[in-house]
């Protein structure tokens, strides 16, 4: 449009209002190159990375996963659904899946983002990410977030101290282990003056009420109580919250299966999904907890045994990230093709029906890595034959997530994602209706924000037995 003499002209006006060349920079006066604008590509990432994750999906490339995202925009959506939860709280874009993917493509472009790893922007647009992974399957192009931040945790505290949540609710199962291990601990914690000091401590959020762990375990009842008989066998996968926090989800799901006609084992030693390690981004002890764990089940995973969760954020841990955080081991293969829930098993179930119909009305919050990874139909299945009418929440995530609603700092956008439409359904819902959450976290911010009790559904089923 311009001849080569009038572009000159251009700039030289330019540069005496504009020396720097701040404004518009790099169009019309001084062009940059016609790719220079463009999504990063093969040799033009300034951070070069090997992703604890395998990222199969992705070709083992951090850069192509965090480039999934095309700027759709799904994720703002306020109308309803999933995702996402922190987003719909704040209504910031920094806090949508798209705006966190576009924060993470610039600090491996290293140009506006210079700190890289240890960029506290990036970590400030990830602070609010529940890890709902809501976007791993809501998203038109499977954006998986909460991978995303963990790899990025995992990374920016490295060699350096983390904050104090991390090393509370990240290392809670040997906590749990040390709370029960100590007669009284579980009623000391409790106490309104020890709980304030330790709440300090364990950098956790004060308005919180702290976890209160029971003063025997499942194993330890499990142990103790006499040995089941014949029947098929499946293992029972006895997960923190459910050993050391909630045991009555536990043998109430003993019950169940024993009910029928499955003979119940638990692993002999320790085991654990390492669920609180990689929510924190400590993948290298997710790792070494995960082996350990192989290493228990080996005889398990050789006879080919169903492996029965009872908490679907473990149980979404023990079928998909294993694998991807131990690729060349193939048991973690192996184990993810094993798991199942219990909700899987009843609803499988071709022999006697023991179970009473309930009739009754139920509110239900799905948890958030069930429905992203998983599936509710088999619930819904098992909801239909006993009876239970199921009022089903589409907001998705409780707003508490693991330790995300534990830690200083999430407490209003915790809240803000229950008051969606969690809260306000089980306030109002009748007397006589049942309210469902297989999630330890759903039920613990059930219980912190209103004044009802959510049932597993171990609990629910346990229930439907004639002799109860």
């Amino acid at each position: 449009m311009y001849s080569p003499e009038l572009l000159r002209a251009f700039a030289a006006f330019k540069h005496v209002f504009d020396p720097d060349d701040r404004f518009n920079p790099g169009v019309i006066t001084n062009p940059e190159p016609l790719d220079a604008g463009l999504r990063p590509g093969p040799g033009r990432d300034a951070l070069p990375i090997s992703p604890a994750h395998a990222l199969t999906r992705d070709g083992g490339s951090f850069a192509a996963a965090v480039h999934r995202c095309v700027g759709v925009g799904s994720c703002r959506d306020l109308r309803g659904g999933a995702m996402c939860p922190s987003f719909k709280a704040t209504r910031d874009e920094v806090h949508s899946t798209r705006g966190r993917a576009r924060v993470l493509a610039e600090l491996l472009r290293g140009e506006t983002l210079p700190d890289g790893w240890r960029s506290e922007e990036a970590r400030d647009a990830l602070d609010l990410c529940l890890s709902c992974k809501a976007c791993a399957s809501d998203c038109p192009v499977n954006v998986d977030m909460a991978t995303y931040k963990a790899e990025f945790l995992h990374r920016h505290h490295a060699g350096r101290v983390r904050p104090l949540a991390h090393y509370s609710m990240g290392w809670l199962p040997v906590w749990a282990r040390v709370a029960t291990a100590v007669p009284g601990a579980g009623a000391l914690l409790a106490r309104r003056p020890v709980a304030a000091v330790a709440k300090r401590l364990a950098g956790v959020e004060p308005r919180r009420e702290m976890i209160r762990f029971a003063p025997r375990t499942f194993r330890s009842w499990f142990r103790e109580r006499p040995a089941a008989g014949a029947g098929r066998p499946v293992v029972l996968w006895p997960d923190t919250f459910t050993d050391h926090i909630e045991p009555g989800v536990g043998r109430a799901a003993v019950e169940v299966l024993e009910a029928l006609g499955h003979r119940v084992l638990v692993p002999p030693g320790r085991v654990c999904c390492g669920l609180t390690w990689h929510s924190t981004g400590q993948l290298g002890v997710t790792r070494r907890v995960l082996r350990h764990t192989l290493d228990v089940l080996g005889p398990a995973l050789d006879a080919g045994l169903p492996i029965v969760g009872l908490e679907p954020s473990c149980t979404v841990m023990l079928r998909d990230e294993a694998r991807e955080l131990l690729p060349d081991d193939p048991r973690a293969a192996a184990l993810g093709g094993l798991v199942t829930t219990l909700a899987e098993i009843v609803a499988g179930h071709d022999g006697d029906w023991p179970f009473t119909e309930l009739d009754a009305s139920a509110v239900a919050q799905v948890h958030c890595h069930q429905e992203a990874k998983g599936t509710y139909a088999p619930d819904l299945a098992v909801f239909e034959r006993l009876g239970v009418r199921p009022d089903v929440i589409g907001s998705g995530c409780c707003g508490l997530a693991g330790n995300f609603g534990f830690e200083p700092g999430h407490w209003d956008v915790s809240q803000a994602c229950a008051e969606r439409e969690l809260y306000p359904k089980v306030r109002t819902a009748a007397d006589g209706a049942l309210v469902l959450a297989d999630g330890f976290s759903c039920r613990t911010q059930i219980a912190q924000g209103t004044p009802r009790r959510a049932l597993h559904l171990a609990e629910v089923l346990r229930g439907a037995l004639p002799d109860r």
